[in-house]
């Protein structure tokens, strides 16, 4: 292990043992390095790289702080790092989205609002005849992350929020070439939304697993036809 590695564990420990909670202060650098048996170099180097990882937050001139330690916030890396993905890997995205979305929508069904439902509703006219495909996708995205607020479960958020960006270019490119696509991801939508209504978590699970099935179905199939 290196002294830089070490350094990252040592913090890593005071963090997790409550030593230094989200939004605190880390003491100074010549007495935390001091306390911690760290030379101040490797003191630095571990400071930078958990910065880099949203675990700490260097203010000049003021210090360096513990963050709010929110998944969301943790997750943001996620998302750098799939910026760095091909464009051949969105469909390993739809396949971690239909493991992971159908259960957020179970998990949504007893935990839902009458005001998240309600923006759902909502989401169900913006697909109308005349929309365009850019409104029928961001409903979709708007549909979707209702539902993992919903869930209740802020990590799964976070993690459905980081999925969606790599696939969204898919789903513009299904909007514009498949006939029904419009119509078919309404009526999904709508029975996503009934089952959410009706609190059968079943139902729902089952909707949420056909409806993102489907679109990674359709993208297999396009693909396929446009390599050969």
């Amino acid at each position: 292990m290196s002294r830089t590695d070490d350094a990252i564990l040592k913090l890593k420990e005071m963090i997790t043992a409550g030593e230094l909670p989200a939004g605190s202060r880390l003491p100074r650098e010549a007495d935390l390095a001091a306390r911690l048996g760290l030379s101040r170099n490797s003191l630095r180097e571990a400071i930078r790289a958990l910065a880099m990882l949203r675990i700490l937050d260097v203010r000049q001139g003021d210090g360096t702080y513990v963050t709010s330690l929110e998944p969301t916030l943790l997750l943001d890396t996620m998302g750098f790092v799939v910026d760095f993905q091909q464009e051949d890997s969105v469909l390993h995205f739809f396949e971690v989205r239909r493991i992971l979305e159908p259960a957020a929508t179970a998990m949504a069904t007893h935990r839902i609002t009458e005001e998240a439902l309600a923006v759902l509703e909502g989401t169900l006219s913006l697909g109308g005849p005349d929309a365009s495909v850019e409104t029928l996708v961001q409903q979709d995205i708007l549909f979707h992350q209702t539902i993992a607020e919903a869930s209740g479960n802020p990590v799964l958020r976070a993690l459905i929020a980081g999925l969606s960006a790599p696939t969204l270019r898919a789903r513009v490119w299904r909007g514009n070439e498949q006939e029904d696509a419009r119509a078919r991801t309404i009526a999904e939508h709508r029975q996503i939304y009934e089952a959410l209504v009706a609190g059968q978590a079943d139902v729902a699970c089952a909707c949420a697993t056909v409806h993102i099935a489907g679109v990674e179905a359709w993208i297999r199939r396009a693909m396929a036809d446009g390599a050969s």
